[in-house]
């Protein structure tokens, strides 16, 4: 039970502390180059401008790097990769013992991070260079939605035939067996946690929200026996925590689609890891943990619905939500704080209806 804990949270640490020595090096870097949009502003969903969200920002998005969400990633790489080499190399039993890189826990999730890691670093990297004339010169959404689709599809094609895995656990009812299309259920699954990436838009939302995401699947598999797939999220933990530490404000950088597809594209692999694979409820409960992400992808369809058959009128001030509450007069860090305490509040309860639905 020790060594397990230690397991979990010794990398975890190790990966805020590789985090905090790491970003001044990549600061340097993305303020030398300036590595961010040069037109502030977006385009909403319908493909409309969004003025109130443009007049928020004016002056938020313009000096402000992009790409933050490299620390993330790279920061919890190091530690997976450098504990694996270092098992490999050394051989002693405490390294051994703490290297949780592994072929039925971790090797999935972690292919799912470096891969959304590089399409998203694609799509910023796009997005610096051609929103000189243009609010944004990114992929496109549908671009991301087929890349996100074929990653999805790879998964859950592992899943399915390597890992044998066609059901999904719920809560308090049982075993759903769905076959086949377990593989489009896991697609559209994924394709619904990557459209919470619109979260990212405030100074440190989108860390905090996500790091306590993390921080209950590592709960949850950690309590499920799955001590590699729990270190693995608390290193993610670690990592966002180093990132947040720079991104709260006034942000030195923006996690940006480098880290928010990176993490939500994991986070999918995540949820079903801790699902039939590990005799839980990871899945089923994945609503309630992510509730804030649910939420705010909710409001820009309830928003694009409404103005495209209520003649143009809208639900909210300006989508999504959280930017409503700035328009209403919120200041940006009552709303991120109070992001903060709801997504404790009900990772909190998925954690509990987790155990208690066995």
């Amino acid at each position: 039970m020790i060594i397990d804990v230690v397991k979990v949270f010794l990398p975890a640490a190790i990966a805020f502390f590789l985090g905090i020595f790491l970003t001044p090096f990549w600061t340097h870097y993305l303020y030398k180059n300036e590595m961010w949009k040069k037109k502030a502003g977006k385009v909403a969903m319908d493909g409309k401008d969004t003025p109130i969200f443009n007049s928020l920002h004016k002056d938020k998005e313009v000096g402000t790097p992009k790409m933050g969400g490299v620390i993330i990633w790279l920061s919890a790489s190091f530690v997976i990769l450098g504990l694996w080499i270092l098992d490999n190399l050394l051989k002693t039993d405490f390294i051994h013992k703490l290297d949780f890189l592994s072929r039925s826990q971790t090797w999935l999730p972690f292919f799912a991070l470096l891969v959304g890691a590089v399409i998203g670093l694609v799509d910023d990297f796009l997005d610096i260079r051609g929103s000189r004339d243009h609010i944004s010169g990114g992929l496109s959404l549908k671009k991301r939605i087929i890349l996100v689709s074929i990653v999805g599809l790879l998964a859950s094609m592992w899943f399915y035939f390597k890992l044998e895995i066609s059901m999904i656990y719920v809560p308090f009812i049982g075993t759903i067996y769905l076959g086949w299309l377990f593989i489009p259920f896991f697609i559209f699954v994924m394709l619904g946690i990557y459209s919470g990436g619109v979260i990212d838009g405030l100074d440190g939302l989108a860390g905090g929200v996500l790091g306590i995401i993390f921080g209950a699947y590592t709960i949850i598999a950690f309590f499920q026996n799955q001590i590699d797939l729990a270190a693995f999220c608390a290193v993610i933990v670690g990592s966002i925590l180093a990132f947040l530490w720079f991104n709260i404000p006034p942000a030195r950088f923006y996690m940006s689609e480098t880290g928010s597809m990176a993490l939500l594209l994991t986070l999918t692999v995540v949820a079903f890891m801790t699902d039939s694979l590990g005799d839980g409820h990871g899945l089923s409960v994945l609503p309630i943990i992510a509730f804030p992400l649910i939420v705010t992808t909710l409001s820009d369809i309830i928003q694009v619905v409404s103005k495209k058959f209520r003649n143009g009128k809208k639900v909210f001030l300006v989508a999504p939500i959280h930017h409503h509450f700035e328009a209403i007069g919120w200041p940006a860090y009552k709303v991120t704080m109070r992001y903060w305490i709801i997504s404790i509040i009900f990772a909190t309860i998925g954690i509990i209806i987790a155990f208690l639905g066995k």
